[in-house]
């Protein structure tokens, strides 16, 4: 029986079923229903070590001694009324749903709608127009210690600037979005494997020097835009596969892809469309996807140096602190990841609303 059900109390964790106990560590405490000790001292149940910071439980399921620091990402350095979880089912395999965070060039297209009708959150700001505009935006990507660093470039209508979102993915399943206009609260997302053909995908929504607004809070449990609106008293997704994320008041559009109208629910289509483990030797990659190739590169990489009995990279927990931005920069002007170095130093003094 699942210890899910267990009944947890008085030192321990009671199974449901037929009654045995087990505490924190695995070691069994207690059969009832069995005389004697002798089960007590053979039997173990696994268990993990874990820690709960800002609303979120960690666990390390490796060896203990190879268990690293957690990871300093920003949303766990800010104070709770910075930072706003959600958490959804999502029904393909982990790198899918990630490779959607880190492909920049796909925003003109399956969003493009949306943005035009007011939609997303840069709704109301020239970026908006920048963004549905550039169908083919330049892209760069420079390796870290611990993931990647990339940047999509837009025209900005002007002969002086170009328009850069720059965002991260850090080993091994977090990403940022690149930061919204103004001073907003950013994104992130942890893509954490359920099994090979589902994710629990967890969302972030933070800001380094204030509190998330009640306001805010309301716009990504109803508008769908950072936050998957989810069913009631559920994890799963209000629209999904099996309604083919129809919006109700779209319903009569002609083609299937116009009556799916959120941002978030645009995006679960897209990658759980293709099937829970879509086979990638049948793809075919191209410029555009610079940053989704050299990321699978570095897992692989990483995962064959762990066959090797080589730790994988991102164990600095320092590596971690580092923010997504959003800036127009002169065309002629320094890297942009030089000018928006600053900006992207997590901590709360060094924040910048993006432009």
């Amino acid at each position: 029986a699942s210890l899910y059900y267990g009944q947890n109390g008085a030192g321990g964790l009671r199974c449901w079923y037929h009654g045995w106990k087990f505490d924190r560590s695995g070691t069994l405490l207690a059969t009832p229903n069995e005389p004697g000790d002798s089960l007590m001292r053979r039997v173990r149940q696994p268990a993990y070590p874990c820690v709960e910071i800002n609303g979120a439980v960690w666990t390390y399921m490796g060896p203990p001694q190879t268990r690293p620091e957690i990871p300093g990402l920003e949303w766990l350095l800010v104070p709770r009324e910075n930072l706003y979880i959600s958490k959804r089912l999502q029904q393909c395999h982990w790198t899918q749903g990630l490779e959607g965070d880190i492909d920049p060039s796909h925003l003109a297209f399956l969003h493009g709608e949306t943005i035009a009708q007011g939609g997303g959150s840069s709704a109301g700001h020239a970026s908006a127009d920048w963004l549905r505009k550039s169908l083919a935006p330049a892209i760069e990507a420079i390796p870290r210690p611990n993931g990647i660093l990339y940047a999509s470039r837009r025209e900005t209508g002007d002969e002086d600037n170009y328009f850069w979102r720059i965002g991260q993915w850090m080993l091994p399943w977090f990403t940022t979005i690149p930061a919204f206009p103004g001073s907003v609260p950013m994104l992130g997302h942890a893509w954490v494997p359920r099994d090979d053909e589902s994710t629990v995908v967890f969302s972030f929504s933070w800001h380094p020097a204030r509190a998330v607004s009640a306001a805010e809070v309301a716009r990504y449990q109803t508008l769908g835009a950072t936050h998957a609106v989810l069913a009631p008293d559920s994890f799963m997704p209000e629209r999904d596969k099996s309604s083919e994320y129809v919006d109700p008041a779209k319903r009569n559009e002609p083609q299937p892809w116009m009556r799916i109208s959120r941002f978030q629910d645009q995006d679960i289509a897209a990658t759980e469309g293709i099937g829970p483990g879509f086979e990638r030797s049948a793809e075919h990659l191209c410029s555009s996807d610079e940053v989704v190739a050299r990321m699978r590169r570095t897992l692989m990489s990483a995962a064959l140096q762990l066959e090797a009995g080589v730790e994988p990279p991102g164990r600095n927990a320092a590596e971690y602190r580092i923010r997504p931005y959003s800036v127009k920069l002169p065309r002629d002007g320094a890297p942009w990841h030089e000018v928006a170095a600053e900006a992207m130093r997590a901590r709360p003094e060094t924040f910048r609303a993006s432009d």
